[in-house]
């Protein structure tokens, strides 16, 4: 099953561009706006979210810290021309962060370390019952 990758930016053309580089690989949902990632998030199963920080309203930044708040455990990576807050990345456990304009390379090594996060995910869980362990599938 492909990975879903959420792009949220209120650029259009760096939407559309980012799209380009990822539809390959990856299913990509497209949002303008931290408002309309969540409507869009509340329907559909994301792996990762590619966050650009400045936008009206509710930037990346914000969404990401409600994003963990809401206990969503996909990977999320800014994307952004503000150098200024990569530092902030990581009280959401950022995965990367890229600035603008994004390199392919760069995206490509930013996704890959994603998907070396998804490996190290637990398959199973294992509980203590009345009658030993049991391990159960997520």
């Amino acid at each position: 099953m492909k990975k879903r990758i959420l792009v949220v930016d209120d650029d259009t053309m760096n939407l559309m561009r980012t799209k380009m580089i990822l539809v390959q690989e990856y299913e990509v949902v497209l949002a303008e706006s931290g408002p309309e990632a969540l409507k869009k998030l509340k329907d559909e199963r994301v792996d990762m979210a590619l966050l650009d920080i400045d936008m009206p309203g509710a930037d990346g930044m914000s969404l990401a810290r409600r994003l963990r708040a809401e206990g969503k455990d996909m990977q999320i990576a800014f994307v952004t021309g503000l150098a200024e807050y990569a530092l902030d990345g990581y009280d959401v456990e950022a995965a990367s962060y890229l600035v603008k304009p994004v390199e392919e390379k760069r995206l490509y090594a930013c996704l890959d370390k994603a998907v070396m996060r998804w490996e190290k995910e637990p398959t199973s869980l294992l509980f203590e019952t009345a009658g030993g362990m049991a391990r159960v599938k997520l």
